[in-house]
């Protein structure tokens, strides 16, 4: 998979995709991450790529025009399957999506800063818009971010055991259910005995009720 992110500020990526999964992920070649600066495609000698609104009002725009050179210039070198704006009033991110988005081999990330883009961006350039969630951020870094290492984690070979994504939350709209590991008992708190039984279907059995009850619990929206 090739996953190319637009920003204004390309350094805020080294971190969250230089180390772990993500970083094992590039090295094995599974992925490719590349960050471009929409401002190498500025055509005003001060780098400047933000104006102000037609019609007035706070805040300043993203200008259509280095965005769009930016775009045809990635285009040039592959064909993505996507072109996505992360705005706080697109879709709303979810397992489905990821799952989805990782079947893909080229993807684009378009991150906006101040007010957001040009209108005109999200109408010609723009095939898709993904919300993290009903707030707004900075710029669309984090989410870029976000959504990428929810997508990658899901390609074969990233995941030492690649089943362990299949029982992720989310996954069968459910929460996941609550896990455990040696020792079996520690400050008197213990592991439940049926998970110290070996009867795997039992196991599987109180799982599932578990994953039930604590999504009745804590999200039963999933459940509608």
């Amino acid at each position: 998979m090739h996953i190319s992110i637009l920003t204004l500020f390309p350094e805020l990526f080294e971190s969250p995709f230089g180390h772990s999964m993500m970083k094992r992920a590039q090295q094995k070649g599974l992925v490719t991450i590349e960050c471009t600066n929409i401002r190498d495609f500025s055509t005003n000698k001060h780098k400047q790529v933000d104006d102000y609104a037609f019609g007035g009002g706070a805040g300043l725009v993203m200008m259509a025009e280095p965005i769009d050179k930016a775009i045809q210039h990635l285009k040039g070198q592959r064909t993505y399957d996507e072109v996505i704006y992360l705005s706080p009033d697109g879709a709303v991110f979810d397992q489905q999506m990821a799952n989805h988005l990782s079947t893909k081999q080229n993807l684009l990330f378009l991150c906006g800063h101040y007010k957001g883009v040009d209108e005109r961006v999200r109408e010609h350039l723009v095939t898709k818009e993904i919300s993290i969630g009903s707030f707004v951020l900075t710029g669309g870094e984090l989410a870029a971010a976000v959504i990428t290492d929810a997508i990658v984690r899901l390609i074969p070979g990233v995941l030492n055991d690649e089943q362990s994504a299949l029982s992720d939350s989310f996954q069968d709209g459910l929460i996941s259910p609550p896990v455990y590991t040696r020792p079996a008992e520690y400050n008197g708190w213990k592991v439940p005995e049926i998970l110290l039984s070996g009867h795997q279907a039992k196991i599987e059995e109180w799982r599932h009720e578990q994953s039930l009850e604590r999504t009745k619990q804590r999200r039963p929206d999933l459940l509608k």
